[in-house]
């Protein structure tokens, strides 16, 4: 008998182990691979470089998923691979069954690096440090923890109502004051002034900069990450000095609000805000925190550079369907009045008693979605007044998977695309018509109905703060439908101005998410409604009075 520990016997031994597992590499390597995703044909390099437009993506990427009936498709963008999923089916299982396998980014250099805002949990990479802010985040804004930023948004409604009884026709501009005074005293518990505050100040300029800094393929470093490391004289090296410049803003967003919240609350003035209840939980010798003041901070700032999510643009789309669909306008405030009977302005109490409001909200988030290509990562800015949008970010895969037979490559961009799925007709028969009833069933909310969770994103980047936006839109919409009417606008010789009911083209390119345009002008990637008039008039005397008296108690 062979000793165990002799070399025959290892040698055997090893033999034994290694000859079953080259046949199961062999057999793998002779079985045919699985295919890829269908899509349309692709040219020697470039692949389908030019056949993806520069705007409205989402509708092309719609026409080839019906094309190829699949609702998966692909694309070889010069050389990367890039899946877009187009239904609910492939979102929930990959998005949100397979979430961490879908949950990182690209790396960023310009942005994170060199301009400082690695801060940013839109930007982070998939790891514990995102965890830790996502947690953080969740925690301050879950629906339950979300009720207690209720008053600050009903004040901040009212305020609303206040400016569009002087000026209607600025109402664009009174909904990104009302968010930029949402998100500051919910962050930090800063008021807003009226005009020229130094925090927005800041945030404008910061932002503006990050706006050019995002886009890829406007800086070689993003694609030559190498070049991060020249000399800041080097020739050619003057993204560098930019990128030095920039960075005193972006480090000023994150330092400049937090200072004056810590100073506030250690002269014992501080309001409950964010940054306030996280940093006094890390006091308590009772608790047993996950994070540190650090992750605090850049928290709060992620939030203020994230603003108000898409509540502006969603807004602006609630005026442009009231302009639409006036029966909708007339359903919604005889709804509201026979709950109010006009005595009182709606609170959110009254949310319940609301069902038709509930489901004009959705219907609102459904028919021109924000975010068609999926998730308020960088969102609309109202805190900044931004005049346009940053880019949203695609997911990036982390590893070789595989969906319906098909092989889903390590490294390829995956993007979903909202706006199909929003738009399939077999769950919301005549899609492009503003049909709240679709959502309701003997006058309530139809539970078969699907939520709406999808126009907020998808599974571990979903956007955390959408209880809070999605109370801030509703208490809105149901306050301006109780007080005024929205009606098309006249001209000086009485003539109606209809409308275009059009809607800025958003979208970068995806070749310039692969860095392969020498540079580029902005381009948007949300959908926003483009400038547009309208007449807001108070629905009567009493309606004002109300407004008024709200006005003085806030």
């Amino acid at each position: 008998m062979l000793s165990l520990d002799t070399p025959s016997t290892v040698a055997i031994c090893t033999i034994l182990i290694i000859l079953p597992t080259l046949y199961a590499v062999h057999l793998r390597s002779r079985r045919p691979k699985l295919p890829l995703p269908p899509g349309p044909p692709k040219l020697p390099l470039v692949g389908n470089l030019f056949d993806v437009p520069s705007t409205f993506q989402w509708k092309s990427y719609a026409q080839w998923s019906k094309q190829y009936d699949s609702d998966i498709i692909h694309l070889n963008m010069a050389g990367t691979s890039v899946i877009v999923l187009s239904s609910y089916e492939a979102i929930d299982t990959l998005f949100e069954k397979r979430s961490p396998l879908y949950s990182d980014r690209n790396d960023f250099p310009m942005v994170n690096e060199l301009m400082g805002w690695h801060f940013n949990i839109g930007l982070m990479k998939y790891g514990d440090e995102w965890r830790t802010h996502r947690r953080l985040i969740n925690g301050g804004f879950n629906a339950k923890a979300a009720q207690k930023y209720e008053p600050t948004e009903l004040v901040a409604t009212h305020g609303v109502l206040a400016r569009l009884l002087h000026a209607p026709e600025d109402f664009m501009a009174h909904f990104r004051h009302m968010a930029g005074e949402i998100i500051m005293s919910v962050a930090y518990g800063i008021d807003v002034l009226p005009s020229d505050d130094p925090y927005v100040t800041l945030a404008h300029e910061a932002m503006r900069t990050f706006s050019i800094g995002i886009i890829p393929g406007v800086y070689l470093v993003d694609t030559f990450p190498l070049l991060k490391h020249i000399p800041r004289w080097f020739p050619g090296a003057g993204f560098k000095r930019q990128a030095e410049e920039w960075s005193k803003l972006a480090r000023g967003m994150l330092e400049v609000p937090f200072a004056e919240t810590k100073r506030q609350m250690d002269a014992g003035i501080a309001p409950p805000s964010f940054t306030t209840d996280n940093l006094q939980a890390l006091d308590d010798p009772n608790n047993e925190p996950y994070y540190q003041e650090h992750h605090v901070k850049q928290a709060a700032a992620a939030l203020y550079v994230g603003g108000a999510d898409t509540s502006v643009s969603v807004l602006g789309t609630f005026v442009l369907a009231m302009l639409a669909y006036p029966e909708v306008q007339k359903k919604a405030q005889a709804e509201i009045d026979s709950l109010t009977a006009g005595k009182y302005l709606p609170t959110f109490e009254d949310k319940a008693s609301l069902s038709y409001i509930a489901a004009l909200v959705k219907e609102v988030l459904r028919w021109e979605n924000v975010a068609p290509l999926g998730g308020f990562i960088v969102v609309p800015n109202p805190v900044v007044k931004s005049d346009g949008f940053l880019p949203a970010l695609p997911r990036l895969l982390g590893e070789d998977d595989e969906y319906r037979g098909y092989r889903l490559p390590a490294g390829s961009i995956v993007v979903g695309n909202t706006w199909q799925i929003l738009h399939d007709e077999r769950v919301y028969p005549d899609p492009h018509t503003f049909k709240p009833e679709r959502f309701l069933l003997d006058g309530k909310l139809n539970p078969a109905m699907r939520d709406l969770e999808i126009a907020f994103g998808f599974g571990r980047r979903r956007c955390p703060g959408r209880p809070m936006a999605l109370s801030g839109i509703w208490i809105t919409v149901v306050s301006i439908l109780a007080t005024f009417d929205i009606t098309k606008a006249v001209d000086e010789k009485g003539n109606v101005i209809e409308p275009a009911y059009e809607y800025i083209p958003g979208g970068i390119p995806l070749e310039a998410y692969l860095c392969v345009a020498p540079i580029m002008s902005p381009n948007y990637s949300f959908s926003t409604p483009a400038p547009f008039k309208c007449s807001i008039t108070p629905r009567s005397q009493e309606t004002v009075a109300l407004i008024q008296g709200a006005a003085k108690r806030d």
